[in-house]
């Protein structure tokens, strides 16, 4: 199953399908002109269906994007499945999760 990042409102964007080694690669670039448009940024995760550590890391580089770029931003709704990983990597203070 493939990965997208869909636009739903100004400033909110949704992260669906599967987030795996096979699909990171090709998703992975698609948050720099988004970045571009916006001083900050939700991206709900409510849609994705599996992520493996792939997922993560992708998320820990768009935020390092976000960052280095003086934006904003912030997920949303992570699948319980993607904080475990998160937590056992120790990411959940690093990451800006927001579970509504």
């Amino acid at each position: 199953m493939n990965a997208s990042l869909t636009k739903i409102a100004d400033q909110r964007y949704t992260l669906s399908g599967e987030l795996s080694f096979e699909s990171v690669p090709a998703l992975s670039s698609s948050i720099l002109p988004i970045l571009q448009e916006h001083a900050a940024l939700d991206i709900s995760l409510d849609q994705v269906v599996r992520s493996d550590s792939a997922g993560v890391a992708m998320l820990v580089e768009w935020l390092r994007l976000a960052k280095k770029q003086n934006k904003s931003l912030r997920f949303l709704d992570i699948p319980e499945q993607m904080l475990s990983i998160v937590r056992v990597s120790g990411l959940d203070s690093i990451l800006p999760l927001s579970r509504t």
